[in-house]
């Protein structure tokens, strides 16, 4: 496992606790050295200096987001330039739009990316694939659990994997989403790319 710098040592990384896998990504986190904390309110979200967005159900998550007053607080903060880490789910609430979300779903509109919820099958069509990620130097194992797939991209987003001929990671200035669950693989490395952009 490769370690971080001392500086990034001393950030905190928020994790989403509202509901799906925010204990997985926590983890990851504290292998790395990296202090990482839940963030259930707008007081925990003041604390952080960057924000992983975990898998999960996104209508859920759109809906606590709300009842915790969390999407504003949010929203501001992604717009002031925080770093964001979507997986799964979370890559659908930071999306400009969800092709099949539901009237009442919330999203961030955070990067300009079209997404399609559910889009790999359901839970018995999840799969796991090696992908080839840029800036890795060999292949990473990406595990989709009720994937979401990128529909398409702005002329701003920077695709980073495929999954054959679909973008399963991309990047556009300080938001990173994946379609798939990093934090699921037993390797570090894409947490670790994400703490390079805070």
């Amino acid at each position: 496992m490769v370690g971080v710098s001392h500086k990034k040592s001393a950030i905190k990384i928020g994790v989403l606790a509202l509901q799906g896998a925010f204990e997985r990504h926590q983890k990851v986190f504290q292998q790395l050295g990296v202090e990482a904390a839940q963030v259930r309110m707008p007081a925990d979200l003041a604390k952080v200096d960057a924000l992983v967005m975990p898998g999960g159900e996104s209508t859920t998550m759109s809906q606590l987001l709300e009842s915790s007053e969390l999407f504003e607080p949010v929203s501001l903060r992604i717009k002031q330039g925080l770093p964001v880490f979507g997986t799964c789910a979370g890559m659908i609430l930071l999306a400009k739009s969800i092709i099949d979300g539901r009237d009442d779903q919330l999203s961030f509109e955070a990067i300009d990316i079209d997404v399609q919820r559910n889009a790999y099958g359901r839970q018995i069509d999840s799969f796991e694939a090696e992908i080839k990620i840029d800036s890795l130097d060999s292949s990473f194992h990406a595990v989709f659990i009720r994937a979401p797939r990128i529909v398409s991209l702005g002329s701003g987003v920077t695709p980073l994997a495929y999954c054959g001929d679909d973008v399963v990671l991309a990047r556009q200035e300080n938001i990173l989403v994946a379609s798939f669950h990093p934090e699921l693989a037993n390797d570090v490395r894409l947490h670790e790319l994400f703490l390079k952009g805070v």
